[in-house]
């Protein structure tokens, strides 16, 4: 078919370079985006009187039209056509004649590209959070439900001090919270509205773009044609988000791996988000936990190869700048997908209390509260931090815990030690005993909920 561009030119493209050039495979996904831009655009040229307003009606319902029958199916998005502008343009000419050739006056592919762009990552963020809020109930709920399911913290994979459920996810939540923030950072940053920049220099056309924005929901246009037709700082960003959401998800997911373990035993994965093997009829394999440890590689690859791509671009626009979408569509599905399959798993999960709950008391967890216990007694920290030491080694030797050792026992080593160890070196009183804001203890974590209560009652009020 003829090209928008077709004129300059004396014969036709060579196929496989049309095909290489063409984007219609991927950009397509934003057929809605690109039909809204258009109807926002002839409005404001009908407004500022460069569309007769019997030209601009008819544009607006040839688009309403084009935009019903993507939607129910009538009309197909075929790879004839060399973008998604491209469609609905001649689509638009087919059905009203020569008013659709007017739509494009004073606006470029290179601006109406990055308008599409901007309205699918702005929906994309939206979706994105919903999802991101759908897991921090989850988490929100868990810890309620886990102030006193106790574990052991850990430093290095090793047993470090004695920690609740509760606490441990809540680490998670401030994860996943600043991931919100950042992506609230971002749409912030990237709500301007690039269409009127024409092809890098603006347009003699009496363009109201103030009002273009609005329409569109942008806080107002942009202030450079050059940056606005060139700018992929957003995606850049957004990729950067993403990465970083799928980090803390990985992370996550190594945890519950390892915590599937026969040797840890802290968790059961519902079958549902579970496989088995083709060999090993016992097996029970946390496929999905190890799919998105997995995918996380594939996201990190579409921001260094988006950082890549622009790293050696002169201004204004060039036709590389076409290889962001794939990436950036692909990252941003990967990561929905994943936040929602992860809650699904984590909601359905399983813990094992007692197995947690002995696990600390065997890690020898609550040694550093053993020696807090001597200081308190007037043994001095260096020397209490060596007598705990000696007494660890002593239950390695009998394979127990500090706690399972009699009063006497304790006496052999140390006679500072008296009945009320017991009581001071139990789980609850190692972590109850922790209340500043941010530790493990039952009022802290219940301080500390009720805050992210709030931040989230009021972010989706927001929303």
């Amino acid at each position: 078919m003829a090209q928008l561009w077709g004129g300059r030119f004396t014969k036709e493209t060579d196929q496989l370079v049309y095909n290489f050039n063409a984007s219609i495979s991927f950009d397509k996904k934003f057929y809605r985006q690109d039909i809204q831009g258009s109807m926002a655009h002839a409005k404001m040229l009908t407004k500022q009187g460069i569309l007769s307003a019997e030209d601009g009606a008819k544009i607006q319902k040839g688009l309403e039209e084009i935009l019903r029958d993507v939607e129910n199916g009538t009309l197909q998005i075929t790879e004839e056509y060399e973008d998604i502008h491209s469609f609905v343009e001649a689509n638009l000419i087919a059905r009203i004649g020569d008013a659709g050739k007017r739509l494009h006056t004073g606006r470029s592919r290179n601006d109406q590209v990055a308008l599409d762009m901007k309205l699918y990552t702005r929906e994309e963020i939206h979706e994105i959070d919903r999802e991101l809020t759908g897991l921090l109930e989850t988490l929100l709920n868990l810890m309620e439900e886990h102030l006193e399911t106790y574990m052991p913290g850990f430093t290095h994979l090793q047993k470090a001090q004695p920690i609740t459920l509760a606490h441990h996810l809540g680490a998670y939540f401030e994860m996943f919270k600043r991931d919100r923030q950042r992506l609230a950072d971002i749409e912030k940053r990237m709500n301007l509205c690039p269409l009127g920049s024409g092809a890098l220099a603006g347009t003699t056309y009496p363009l109201d773009r103030d009002y273009t924005a609005e329409l569109l929901g942008f806080d107002g246009p942009t202030l450079n044609s050059m940056d606005s037709v060139s700018d992929r700082d957003y995606l850049i960003e957004l990729l950067a988000a993403l990465s970083t959401i799928m980090m803390h998800l990985s992370r996550f997911c190594e945890e519950i791996i390892i915590w599937n373990t026969n040797e840890y035993r802290f968790v059961e994965i519902d079958d549902a988000y579970s496989t088995g093997s083709s060999i090993m009829p016992q097996k029970k394999n946390p496929d999905i936990a190890e799919l998105v440890r997995g995918k996380t590689g594939r996201v990190y690859g579409a921001l260094i190869s988006l950082l890549t791509t622009m790293k050696g671009l002169p201004l204004a626009y060039n036709k590389d700048m076409q290889e962001d979408k794939e990436l950036t569509f692909d990252a941003m599905d990967t990561a929905k997908g994943c936040l929602a399959l992860f809650n699904g798993m984590l909601s359905t999960i399983k813990f094992r209390k007692k197995v947690m709950e002995t696990s600390a008391k065997n890690g020898f967890t609550n040694a550093t509260d053993a020696a807090d216990y001597l200081v308190n007694h007037g043994v001095p920290f260096r020397d209490a931090h060596g007598i705990i030491g000696r007494l660890v080694l002593y239950c390695i030797e009998k394979n127990c815990a500090i706690d399972d050792l009699s009063l006497s026992e304790l006496r052999e080593i140390c006679p500072v030690f008296q009945e009320d160890i017991y009581e001071a070196i139990s789980l609850k009183t190692c972590v109850e005993k922790r209340l500043t804001i941010g530790a493990p203890g039952k009022a802290a974590m219940e301080e500390a909920i009720r805050r992210e209560k709030e931040y989230l009652a009021e972010t989706k009020k927001r929303a």
